[in-house]
């Protein structure tokens, strides 16, 4: 398990290490040109997938010794497909270097009407259950909605406590002075924490440590967020 102490910093250096932190030009879902890109789906193997865990857990530990993640939560989700093998490896390192059981939850894209039926697989939501959901990056809150959504629709007696992201980029939503995290906190009821922000990553790419990003990467970066940071 990773220490506490620099864990963002250590995070970020794993990203970079392993092709899940990539500079360039893509197109996001959003439509806007960006010089980085946060795929956790290069993290392809079960040494990697494993760390990653260990990542999330530490971040939501660390969140319920600070009482902002309740203690009693007993599911993690992951919502199909880019989820699901998050929500399993954050519940695994929890159990693993905090000794907390807490169930993993994952959709059917299709409910089924034969076997056990349904749209849940694992630990299936319902009353008196605290859930958290686990995700990689958030560009404009339409997946966690549709989660949300997904879990009212089908456990209502169920509770979402909050959602884990890898990154938050700290970009506007729809409205330019919000940032999609914090536009979705509002519009949902519930807190939305990251691992990092992109401003603790560009701080750890100026440290001079990080081979793959040089000045070049840093000041698109930069020149990216005057345009589209959000302000709160």
């Amino acid at each position: 398990m990773e220490t506490f102490m620099n864990y963002k910093e250590k995070f970020v250096h794993f990203l970079l290490e392993h092709g899940a932190l990539m500079f360039g030009d893509f197109t996001l879902k959003s439509g806007r040109k960006a010089p980085y890109m946060i795929n956790t789906g290069k993290l392809d193997s079960g040494v990697l997938l494993s760390r990653l865990g260990c990542f999330y857990a530490k971040s939501i530990y660390e969140k319920m010794e600070l009482g902002i993640i309740p203690h009693d939560t007993n599911i993690i989700f992951g919502s199909a497909y880019k989820g699901i093998p998050l929500a399993a490896a954050t519940a695994i390192a929890l159990s693993a270097a905090f000794d907390l059981n807490i169930g993993y939850s994952f959709n059917r894209k299709e409910a089924k009407d034969h076997g056990e039926g349904g749209v849940f697989i694992g630990k299936k939501p319902g009353q008196g259950d605290r859930v958290l959901v686990i995700d990689d990056v958030m560009t404009a809150g339409t997946a966690l909605r549709d989660t949300v959504d997904l879990l009212s629709a089908h456990a209502p007696e169920a509770k979402v406590v909050g959602s884990v992201i890898a990154v938050d980029r700290k970009e506007h939503g729809r409205d330019k002075r919000l940032s999609a995290v914090a536009e979705t906190q509002y519009e949902l009821g519930i807190p939305i924490f990251s691992i990092v922000d992109i401003d603790e990553i560009v701080s750890v790419l100026k440290s001079g440590e990080i081979d793959e990003a040089g000045p070049e990467q840093i000041t698109a970066i930069e020149k990216y967020l005057e345009e589209y940071r959000a302000s709160f």
